[in-house]
């Protein structure tokens, strides 16, 4: 049989590629896979030990966690065999490591182990990625030939699409875990939603909330407290009315409004205080969160007999009171700091709201006011404000539907960058 010519394979070295390819054809985890192509590299140039560097684009580094021999390793590509690999895209055959200027001693003496030669060869992948670099040590013969060469460059080309396959799989596998993830947690923070509004003697309900993500870092409750007995007759009951949001959105805000509202509920077996309940979930929420964490609340208990409004705005505003008798809309700003800041935050009681027939009060968290359009001009509380006292006449659940109709129209398809949840309630 003749030599192969120069750049060629030999019959032998094409059925172990063909070899290769098969094993690398076959799917599985990318750890496994980068395992795969150093034993069968070193099987088939006779190596001692091998390496793959994996590319990583952002920092201009090669990176290594499997490696016979060697823990993980991360190396600049501007230094060394291997980073001069990866720049210039070309086989690096050293026949004597220690004679060559760019090899670094420095594993060695760290490993213990003797580099005699080595055989550095680019992972090119498709559309002429950049996938890696895998490097060869020690064959059995004195040095890599430039048969070797040839070889470990077949083997490297199956090697990197192998690679970007096992990766896109990878990807692919963490997206649908976030995903599933993502649905679950918006679930749960659904189901803690109220499912029915509560009846309060007197006044009209509606809520919305749509979150910017998956999840959101708003959320809402209201809850009905027990007739007051006291007196000897049955007076309304009182409405616990929540409106809270998280700094951000995602998982994180989500669970942190979702542990507010855990705390009010947990809270209120022991005491309906105003004053305790604020004072206990902020204190709480300061161990909890992070520095750069926290939270704005509305935190109010409506009196349906006395048609007053007492309230904690912890960062939360502006709050919206619209007056029937003149037409006229009040716009209150926040109370005291946000929860989860300060341990002991001043928490003085603003003077209650009186409702009277006809009043709206309006809570909206800020995904509203600060909705921009195309022309990057914010929603603002202005427009709010116009469009309850336009339709004023109408119940709260038809006032919110114009607000969203008025949103939208004003938005004209810009993104919704922000969670947006709302509470409305009127006197009837």
């Amino acid at each position: 049989m003749p030599d192969p010519s120069p750049g060629q394979l030999d019959g032998s070295s094409v059925l172990r590629v063909l070899e290769v390819a098969r094993k690398l054809a076959i799917p599985c985890e990318l750890n496994e896979l980068l395992e795969l192509v150093i034993n069968v590299g070193r099987e088939v140039l006779t190596a001692d030990r091998g390496s793959v560097f994996l590319y990583d684009n952002r920092c201009r580094e090669l990176y290594t966690t499997v490696a016979t021999g060697a823990k993980e390793i991360r190396i600049g590509i501007d230094y060394g065999i291997a980073g001069e690999c990866a720049r210039t895209r070309k086989i690096i055959n050293v026949p004597d490591c220690y004679a060559d200027p760019r090899f670094n001693r420095d594993v060695d003496k760290k490993t213990g182990y003797h580099t005699r030669c080595s055989l550095t060869v680019p992972l090119i992948g498709l559309e002429d990625e950049l996938v890696g670099v895998t490097q060869l040590l020690n064959p059995t013969k004195p040095t890599f030939d430039a048969d070797d060469e040839r070889v470990a460059e077949a083997l490297a080309s199956q090697a990197a699409v192998a690679i970007q396959r096992a990766r896109l799989i990878e990807e692919r596998m963490v997206k649908l875990r976030m995903e599933r993830d993502l649905a679950l947690a918006r679930q749960i923070q659904l189901d803690v939603l109220p499912k029915d509004l509560p009846e309060c003697e007197g006044y009209d309900l509606a809520t919305f909330s749509q979150p910017a993500d998956e999840t959101g870092g708003d959320i809402y409750d209201l809850v009905k407290l027990a007739y007051d007995r006291t007196a000897g007759i049955e007076q309304p009951s009182p409405l616990v009315i929540l409106l809270a949001d998280a700094t951000g959105h995602g998982i994180g805000p989500a669970l942190s409004v979702t542990q507010a509202r855990a705390m009010l509920r947990i809270g209120l077996r022991f005491s309906d205080n105003l004053d305790e309940l604020v004072a206990n979930i902020n204190r709480q929420l300061e161990e909890d969160l992070a520095a750069n964490r926290f939270i704005t609340a509305f935190l109010g208990i409506l009196d349906p007999s006395q048609h007053q409004l007492v309230y904690h705005a912890a960062g939360q505003g502006p709050l919206l009171h619209y007056r029937a008798a003149d037409a006229r809309c009040d716009v209150f700003n926040a109370s005291t700091v946000p929860l989860g800041i300060f341990a002991e935050p001043p928490l003085e009681t603003p003077e209650p709201i009186e409702l009277a027939r006809g009043d709206f009060f309006v809570l909206l968290t800020d995904g509203f006011y600060e909705y921009q359009n195309d022309h990057e001009q914010s929603f603002g509380d202005e427009r709010v404000t116009q469009v309850i006292k336009t339709h004023a006449h109408q119940s709260a659940n038809e006032v919110l539907q114009h607000l969203l109709t008025a949103l939208r129209s004003f938005a004209r398809g810009a993104p919704q960058a922000d969670d947006l949840t709302a509470i409305i309630l009127k006197r009837m």
